[in-house]
């Protein structure tokens, strides 16, 4: 099934110990490329997490951000150090002795201060088990919300690809008219040569210029690898697998070939028809960049 490399999935769980939020965000690029935005009493956890989306995802940049909240029980079992907050506004008396200038520490200075809250013997095995089990239904809504954003994807380039082949075959029917019309064009053109180069013209330089002609209409091939790339494009939509660098492949030889149709027209329709397959091919090759 066709993947989005764009999507965003939240999962919030709880147990007696607090609660877990994650969220993560995906967008396009070229490789599996995670940011990690955990607190540091859950950095131990992110090997596992790694693990999970290297067996989920192939590709796309994620944006990953863990928020967790203590139980009120646990809250409360915040042990403080006395002696140090105590020695901490001694210290800070001194200093304001020293240069007669500044503010006192506010209370939450105070807390942010590393060993003013002892927090050693709290347990996070609990939340830790909770991350990493809420981590997996996280990471399912991610999967699914890119498969269902996927589904659009493929729908649409196959809408496109069915768009392409309406066109080709409408050139291929209309080339015998073309030819004709060319055909004529050609014989007054050449006509007007022949008179101008008398009974000495070089027999030779007249094939050269007719094989050079026929040379500047000859589209069968473009219009043929088109459809051939067409086919390729819809077989490969159909794939279980990560396939949107397969598809950005063939997205570029369509254009050359679409490119090259539009080098060799000859008429006005021709030329339209060449210019509505490039616009075609250029929606489904924005596209083709968020799929994984």
């Amino acid at each position: 099934m066709i993947k989005s490399m764009t999507a965003f999935s939240r999962v919030q769980q709880s147990n007696d110990s607090g609660e877990i939020v994650w969220e993560l965000k995906s967008v396009n690029h070229r490789y599996l490329e995670p940011g990690f935005k955990l607190p540091d009493d859950f950095k131990q956890i992110e090997p596992a997490i790694r693990q999970k989306l290297g067996q989920a995802l192939k590709r796309g940049k994620l944006d990953i951000s863990l928020r967790y909240r203590l139980s009120a029980q646990d809250v409360t079992n915040i042990n403080l150090n006395e002696e140090l907050v105590k020695q901490l506004r001694q210290v800070e008396q001194d200093v304001l002795k020293i240069v007669h200038e500044g503010h006192s520490l506010s209370v939450a200075d105070i807390l942010r201060w590393p060993g003013v809250v002892d927090e050693s013997s709290r347990d996070f095995s609990p939340l830790h088990e909770l991350a990493v089990s809420s981590f997996d239904e996280a990471l399912q809504q991610l999967v699914a919300n890119r498969e269902r954003e996927g589904q659009a994807l493929q729908d649409m380039i196959a809408s496109r690809c069915q768009q392409i082949t309406d066109i080709v075959k409408q050139v291929q029917q209309r080339r015998p008219q073309m030819l004709e019309a060319i055909r004529q064009k050609w014989t007054s053109q050449l006509n007007d040569k022949l008179a101008q180069w008398s009974e000495t013209a070089d027999a030779g330089r007249l094939e050269q210029e007719l094989v050079i002609l026929a040379q500047k209409i000859d589209v069968e091939e473009e219009l043929d690898r088109l459809l051939a790339h067409i086919e390729e494009v819809e077989s490969v939509l159909q794939r279980d697998e990560a396939v949107g660098r397969r598809l950005d492949f063939l997205m570029q030889e369509l254009n050359r070939e679409a490119n090259t149709l539009s080098s060799k027209s000859q008429d006005s329709e021709t030329t339209r028809f060449a210019v509505d397959i490039k616009v075609l091919i250029e929606q489904m090759r924005e596209q083709v960049q968020n799929i994984e």
